[in-house]
């Protein structure tokens, strides 16, 4: 046993759409979990649900169902969270659900103490709140003012709350980040010191009045604990730290790692230190703040519709395959652009044409050459090439460079040394040409077997380092060259000579088969485009009327094109806006139309609208509407919505139509 090792992924907000964006990070942290104990360490991974604060209670209520069933479904229903997890092959050794009953217990414990020791004090928040982020922000914290983490508005909020006295840490977190390496990568720190903490740290606002699904501050229980709060001492109630759930605390705490997306960052090296300070408690080791995965530039989010259903690709491509791609392609502490054509070109080239083919190749060489086993003394050679030199040298070297870049969370890195051995391998078939040997075998049997015994070596060793990001693949890799258990180790991918010299490949299905790129992408699109569809919220129309209206009826209706010159709100009423229109007459035509809650009126100044005109005047609040604008009307989820109907401005104000 080498040590202990505790790595945990941020526990998740339960999203009713989970995309590839979701898996990016804790396909990160189960590969650093597996490297860990495939070292020999004993090993804390985990995850969870972020389950509390007010965008959850609103979802339920839309959804028509209690809080507890709304999570209850989305984390472990079908395709929830935990459904997920399986899929992607996470191999977690704890799952924390913030509805746990210890957790809540917990909670109101830490809240207590922080209370008690004088850095949790009652006062009154006014200001700006984000609830998709669960966050409050000052005025000049926004940007164009809205949230500067996901870009959508904000809401003035006031209410009773506690704060914590995070501005009493402000000094000890700004050493911690800028004196040490608390915080990776570097470039996140700049971040947090200059626009957080320089400015001025303020106190954090640490519990809510407005809503009730959190945990209840219970000595004061009109107020529920802030959502951070409760989500970040997760780290340590899973634990067992003021619970008796668990007993792991001394052993694991403090965490090794923490990885979390960088929109998170800020909770994490900011807000999480100076609780655990509070609290008296050690912080943890490293926070590590990685990217997010792009689409089209931006983050996937289902409120953007562009999220990629990772079930399609798993289903598609293989679990293994995307795993892989997700920690080949893109540097783990950078924004990576995903798309369809980046996963199938890097599973052609690195799994089908490097690594499969190498596989498949050399197995069937051996079967071809020599029935199926290698003969006695396949791994020795009394004069070695030069390429044999420089195979085993790579081979023989590779676990030390790739233990450097697994330590500093560069999977990318540890990836590409290891391609490096593949394609090597494969240059060193090229270089020996075993066609070429096998035509005389009493000449040249001895040192065909060395040279595949070479290439099932190699293999051998990358597929050991491999094992963390690809598990399935790998375990059938060593089955189809016949590496046994002792060769599948950490310390064997150090030794060079750990497969049996009579070992007996058995050519099986191919690892992973090349992909059609034209017709792959065509089928992913119409996948993601019915998928689209799908997720639309059902749309109730109005019925058509059953009554016919003659011809010489419709036609005394005089609808024209209309332009808007103003639009502003009624006083006093929540629903009108007047309109000022140029109706072509030369004449201004005021018309009073009831779709505020759907428009903004300087939106509106422009645009070409079509209304008609010769309706009779009639009083509204006092203003008098000449006329009628067009608007389509439908349902959405049992609500009604209008949308007007806007004409291309080539249209001139004045025109008929028909």
């Amino acid at each position: 046993m080498n040590g202990r090792f505790y790595i945990t992924t941020p526990i998740y907000y339960p999203s009713d759409k989970l995309h590839i964006g979701h898996t990016y990070c804790t396909v990160a942290t189960d590969a650093m979990a597996r490297y860990k104990r495939l070292k020999g360490d004993e090993v804390m991974f985990l995850t969870g649900t972020d389950e509390h604060g007010q965008k959850i209670e609103d979802k339920a209520r839309e959804a028509g169902v209690t809080p507890k069933q709304f999570v209850d479904n989305i984390v472990e229903g079908p395709r929830g969270v935990k459904d997920l997890w399986k899929l992607m092959d996470i191999s977690y050794d704890r799952f924390i659900r913030t509805t746990d009953d210890y957790h809540v217990t917990a909670i109101q414990r830490i809240f207590k103490k922080m209370h008690d020791n004088g850095d949790i004090y009652k006062g009154t928040y006014k200001g700006k709140y984000c609830k998709p982020c669960e966050s409050f922000w000052t005025e000049s914290q926004l940007v164009d003012g809205k949230c500067p983490d996901c870009g959508r508005e904000v809401t003035d909020a006031e209410e009773e709350a506690y704060f914590f006295r995070l501005s009493k840490y402000a000094d000890k977190v700004q050493d911690l980040l800028e004196n040490t390496d608390f915080l990776e990568p570097r470039s996140r720190v700049n971040e947090m010191v200059n626009n957080f903490i320089k400015p001025g740290l303020e106190d954090l606002c640490v519990s809510r009045t407005s809503f009730t699904w959190g945990i209840p501050v219970d000595f004061d229980p009109g107020h529920v604990v802030y959502v951070w709060v409760d989500a970040l001492s997760n780290y340590i109630t899973a634990l067992g730290y003021m619970n008796d759930a668990h007993d792991d605390y001394e052993k694991f705490w403090p965490a090794d790692v923490h990885f979390v997306g960088k929109e998170i960052v800020r909770f994490h090296s900011i807000i999480w230190p100076a609780m655990l300070m509070s609290l008296g408690e050690p912080l943890p080791k490293k926070v590590y703040g990685h990217g997010w995965l792009l689409l089209d530039g931006g983050k996937m989010s289902k409120s953007k519709g562009n999220v990629v259903d990772p079930y399609i690709l798993a289903e598609k491509f293989g679990v293994d395959a995307l795993r892989f791609f997700l920690l080949r392609t893109f540097p783990f502490g950078s924004d990576g652009n995903f798309s369809n054509e980046a996963l199938i070109q890097t599973i052609n080239v690195d799994l089908a044409n490097d690594l499969g083919n190498l596989v498949s190749r050399t197995t069937a060489m051996v079967g071809k050459y020599f029935g199926g086993a290698l003969p006695a003394g396949s791994g020795t050679w009394d004069a070695p090439t030069e390429p044999d030199k420089e195979l085993i040298a790579m081979a023989g070297g590779l676990r030390d460079k790739y233990e450097a870049e697994m330590e500093a969370f560069q999977f990318q890195n540890a990836l590409e040394e290891v391609f490096k051995v593949i394609q090597r391998a494969n240059k060193y078939i090229d270089e020996n040409a075993p066609w070429a040997l096998a035509k005389d075998m009493d000449a040249n049997g001895a040192r065909l077997a060395h040279v595949m015994y070479n290439l099932l070596e190699a293999t051998r060793i990358c597929g050991v380092l491999l094992t963390p990001f690809m598990p399935g693949s790998m375990a059938k890799l060593f089955d189809q060259i016949g590496a046994p258990e002792a060769a599948r180790t950490w310390d064997s991918a150090a030794k060079w000579g750990a497969l049996p010299e009579t070992v007996k490949p058995q050519k099986g299905e191919n690892l992973f088969p090349r992909i059609d790129l034209d017709a792959a992408v065509k089928e992913l699109e119409a996948a993601a485009e019915e998928a689209r569809k799908a997720a639309l919220p059902p749309i109730e129309l109005e019925p058509q009327s059953p009554d016919y209206v003659d011809f010489d009826t419709f036609c005394k209706s005089d609808f024209r094109a209309v332009k808007v010159k103003a639009c502003e709100h009624v006083k006093k009423s929540e629903k009108l806006l007047r309109f000022t229109l140029d109706d072509g007459t030369g004449t201004d035509r005021q018309i009073l139309s009831g779709i505020a809650k759907w428009y903004e009126p300087e939106a509106l100044v422009g645009k070409t609208l079509v209304a008609i005109v010769n309706l009779p005047p009639r009083k509204m609040m006092g203003l008098d509407s000449n006329g009628m604008l067009i608007s389509a009307v439908h349902k959405e989820k049992g609500e009604e919505k209008l949308n007007l109907l806007i004409v291309s401005d080539e249209i001139p104000a004045g025109a008929k139509m028909c």
